[in-house]
């Protein structure tokens, strides 16, 4: 099984998913940002240091692009909030069938709609809290997704 987690830049909550994600299932992961503003980059500083307070290293991640191709690439597309998602499926290629679902679905206990920013909120340990929830949710889940 192939996962990509999408976010907006791509340097704090989607390679933290893929970082959390990869720590506990055996799929190949990767992570993507709707925008291409930080392609190249490594996590954010703040993100990354509130990860390895909880044993999390993802430091090796380094931010791209989201492209069209991934939809033939990955069994399953995970955006971070709506505004992900409508991104995603902006790019969906005609007759392409890859889930892409939102990453709270995999954590409704939670009640959260949707994984905020902390680049902008600043919360990167409510952030990491709510992206530990839904991957061990994913991770539950994932026998019920048939690998492409």
């Amino acid at each position: 099984m192939k996962v990509l987690f999408v976010c907006l830049g791509n340097i704090c909550r989607s390679p933290s998913a893929e970082g959390v994600f990869r720590e506990i299932s055996d799929c190949v992961t990767d992570s993507a940002g709707t925008g291409g503003w930080h392609v190249g980059s490594p996590p954010y500083g703040p993100m990354l240091e509130a990860a390895a307070r909880r044993g999390h290293d993802f430091s090796d991640l380094r931010a791209r692009q989201f492209r069209r191709e991934d939809f033939a690439d990955f069994d399953l597309i995970i955006g971070m909030d709506d505004a992900n998602i409508r991104d995603i499926e902006a790019l969906r290629p005609s007759g392409n069938k890859t889930p892409v679902q939102l990453f709270t679905d995999f954590a409704a206990e939670t009640g959260a709609q949707e994984v905020p920013d902390p680049y902008y909120t600043r919360d990167f340990d409510g952030a990491l809290d709510l992206i530990e929830s839904c991957a061990k949710g994913l991770h539950g889940k994932l026998h019920e997704i048939e690998p492409r």
